[in-house]
């Protein structure tokens, strides 16, 4: 089964991905992984990738494509695979239909803006360790106090409430319009996401049996 997880940031795409890659035995492919493969590698996608990104620039579509279709020609998607974090923007979701590829099933985590904004901006990480903590679900002991080693907790800049807000208006922008695109094709599946996250992963594992 060929499968793309919509969401936006913060939404938990990328734990509803890991469990329909143990469930369903298919890889989960996120974008930024491929592309610091195909730069650690050093393909011939990779190497276009770098000379961009060494002048600060962001990949173009075709070079994030061309990385794209690489890895689905490996073994391990021969049953299946699962994208995540592609396509983004309505013309990569033209050019995976231009390269042949079958897309079975879009599951959308759907979550409202007010919520991801509580989730990623209570989020805490220690400085030393790289523990997790969050200022409503996984409070520390001591308030700014990593549990596992003493040291500072910080709030990641990605994490700020403006950083967030931002990053959500570019989903919006860009993204959002993917929804459309895929229901139009019959095969969108929209998920409600819930406050405990074994209720979501129960009703993304049911939207790909419908």
């Amino acid at each position: 089964m060929n499968l793309i997880l919509l969401g936006a940031p913060g939404a938990g795409k990328g734990t509803q991905a890991e469990v329909i890659c143990e469930a369903l035995k298919i890889p989960a492919i996120s974008t930024g992984n491929i592309i610091r493969e195909a730069l650690s590698n050093k393909t011939e996608m990779g190497l276009k990738a770098k000379s961009f990104i060494d002048a600060g620039k962001l990949v173009p579509d075709e070079v994030v494509i061309g990385i794209i279709k690489d890895r689905l020609k490996k073994d391990d998607c021969a049953n299946g695979f699962i994208l995540d974090g592609f396509p983004r923007t309505i013309p990569q979701a033209e050019a995976l239909d231009e390269m042949g590829i079958t897309i079975d099933k879009v599951i959308d985590i759907e979550v409202p803006d007010e919520k991801i904004v509580a989730r990623m901006s209570g989020r805490r990480v220690c400085k030393q360790c790289g523990s997790s903590f969050h200022m409503v679900y996984r409070k520390p002991e001591k308030e700014g106090i990593c549990d596992n080693c003493g040291a500072e907790l910080m709030q990641r800049k990605d994490d700020h409430p403006d950083t967030v807000l931002e990053r959500l208006t570019v989903y919006h922008d860009q993204t959002e319009p993917l929804k459309d695109y895929y229901s139009r094709k019959g095969i969108l599946r929209v998920v409600e996401g819930q406050e405990e996250v074994a209720d979501t992963t129960a009703l993304t594992l049911k939207a790909l049996e419908d």
